[in-house]
């Protein structure tokens, strides 16, 4: 949520910017609002002023002055009551334009309405040459003994898979590959919680509005959680991704600039409702309810140049892990249409998919400079000792589902066996996974 002074000064970008994004939003209605908020609230902080003279003259006063002046209060009284009510009704309607406000997106980002329009920037490593009729992932798990659809929609529904045997194996081995090398370039290795307070999804961005929609937020609010100290329940969620439990970690607190910038790699499971995705990618394991990913979050100082530099950074190494995989792949800059609210820039890398016959999305690299940090209240002190929000920026590291699909499709061999990718050897224990009868 950007500063109200702000979006003042840069009024006309902004509108722009909610325009390309997608996003309903009238600024000049905003400023209105803020005007009549403001004035608002000064009436009101003058009735106070009021009130509270009043308070001091009928001490001491005689009968008929205190009965001039009980008929002065109560009329301040019934204002105060009327500014406040209408006060009220103003500063909501604000703060539900205000938590639309999008970021401005960087000068190089394509303008576009949808992913069609998103921009292919690089494409790395050749694309398999099968000799043979290639399987795709769910019949090369099935044959393999390593994935189980049918029993993992009987036990959890829609979505639902098992990942057996040698698979266990292959999934926690690229996860655990990702980790140490994420590990050994000095981010800090963390499982952080699954289970989030509403501030933590509001303030990372993952309400499209100011508190959870079922109809529209794609994540899992819990039936069923702790009260407070009045009794009343506290909103608990399933995180989609690692990135809010990480992000807000350091909430409410001011960090110090030598400190900065701040590298996280989150491991965790991640929970997705798909409500907006019902009908689309439904065979397989490509779009599931519920898997694995390691996450790369950094916090920096408040600057352009050095966030590209770091979102660089997040790129190559998603790029490297890839790279190390051999899973061929190509990198797309988000357009604004794509966009999220909060992002000033963002590339997605997908690899390729034999079974899809197209690239599939396999991580999302986004800066989202101030925005998430304004949310949190997440700030550092600077060298001229004002507190001002980091900016912060995530990276899909490698999710299971996926990578695992990518994986099979790519390794797949004539006699229905899978290569495992080289440096995963260590893990699985074995150069070839191959066909079983097991069940």
């Amino acid at each position: 949520m950007l500063d109200i002074k702000s979006i003042r000064e840069n009024a006309q970008e902004l509108q722009m910017a909610a325009r390309n994004k997608g996003i309903d939003l009238d600024v000049s209605k905003l400023l209105e609002l803020d005007e009549k908020r403001r004035h608002l609230l000064g009436e009101i902080e003058s009735l106070k002023a009021q009130k509270n003279a009043i308070n001091k003259e009928i001490i001491g006063a005689s009968q008929d002055e205190k009965k001039a002046i009980l008929i002065r209060a109560q009329g301040i009284k019934e204002q105060l009551e009327l500014l406040d009510g209408e006060y009220a009704i103003t500063h909501t309607a604000f703060e539900e334009l205000m938590v639309r406000v999008p970021t401005i997106p960087s000068p190089d980002t394509p303008i576009g309405k949808s992913s069609e329009d998103n921009v292919e920037v690089e494409r790395h490593g050749e694309l398999p040459q099968f000799d043979f009729a290639p399987k795709d992932h769910v019949q090369l798990g099935k044959d393999l003994g390593i994935l189980d659809l049918e029993r993992g929609v009987k036990v959890s529904g829609f979505r639902g898979y098992y990942v057996k045997g040698d698979g266990v194996l292959l999934m926690m081995g690229f996860i655990m590959y990702a980790l140490q090398k994420l590990a050994a370039k000095g981010y800090q290795l963390m499982i952080p919680p699954t289970i989030a307070k509403e501030f933590v999804l509001f303030g990372s961005g993952y309400f499209k509005g100011g508190t959870y929609d079922e109809d529209t937020d794609e994540i899992y609010e819990l039936a069923s959680g702790e009260k407070d100290r009045e009794g009343k329940r506290q909103q608990k969620f399933l995180i989609g991704t690692a990135e809010p439990s990480l992000l807000a970690y350091h909430a409410d607190e001011v960090l110090k600039e030598k400190d900065l910038p701040l590298r996280f790699t989150g491991f965790s499971q991640c929970y997705r409702s798909e409500i907006g995705s019902y009908s689309k990618d439904l065979k397989g394991i490509y779009r599931v309810h519920e898997f694995m990913k390691v996450e790369q979050v950094v916090l920096c100082r408040a600057d352009i140049e050095e966030s590209d530099r770091i979102l660089n950074e997040l790129v190559q190494n998603a790029k490297e892990l890839h790279e190390d995989l051999r899973l061929p792949y190509r990198l797309l800059q988000i357009c604004t249409g794509d966009m999220a609210p909060g992002k000033y820039k963002s590339f997605d890398i997908e690899a390729w998919m034999p079974g899809k016959g197209s690239y599939g999305e396999t991580g999302t690299a986004s800066n989202f400079v101030d925005w998430q940090a304004r949310r949190l209240n997440v700030k550092y002190t600077t060298s001229e000792g004002k507190n001002v929000p980091v900016f912060m920026l995530n990276n899909t590291a490698l999710p299971t589902p996926r990578i695992f699909i990518s994986i099979l499709e790519n390794y797949q061999q004539k006699d229905g066996s899978v290569r495992v990718p080289k440096v995963l050897v260590p893990f699985v224990g074995k150069e070839i996974i191959r066909p079983t009868s097991a069940t």
